[in-house]
């Protein structure tokens, strides 16, 4: 059984899917890909790889809140960067974020993502 994890504090899907989708019984959620989109204006937010970085994860951050879960229990995330120039940027932020710990990761440069966005992040969570 799936249960839909849905939030105003984060951004609406832009598309048809679910912000993230909760598995009964086995306590694994997995949150949809999130750019840096602010949820009040809709409008994604930063300049830089590492400023929408921030604003990403702190997507994902309310996505699994209203799951019952926090950044500590993401196991495993996925990051597609539009320019791999940015990886060390997006790193910096990223481990602000998982200072004990980390999730696996997997990090790929695409060639574009939605709303031109520069970073976009998913992730799998166990509580």
């Amino acid at each position: 059984m799936k249960e839909v994890v849905a939030t105003l504090k984060a951004p609406q899907a832009i598309g048809p899917y679910s912000q993230g989708i909760k598995i009964s019984g086995s306590n694994l959620i997995f949150c949809s890909g999130q750019v840096a989109i602010d949820p009040e204006t809709k409008k994604i937010i930063g300049n830089t790889a590492a400023e929408q970085c921030q604003q990403v994860l702190k997507n994902l951050g309310e996505i699994l809140k209203s799951a019952g879960a926090g950044y500590n229990d993401i196991v495993k995330t996925t990051m597609y960067l539009s320019d791999m120039n940015d990886f060390k940027s997006v790193n910096e932020v990223y481990a602000t974020f998982f200072d004990k710990q980390p999730p696996a990761r997997a990090t790929v440069q695409v060639s574009r993502l939605p709303l031109d966005a520069k970073v976009e992040i998913d992730a799998i969570a166990v509580i």
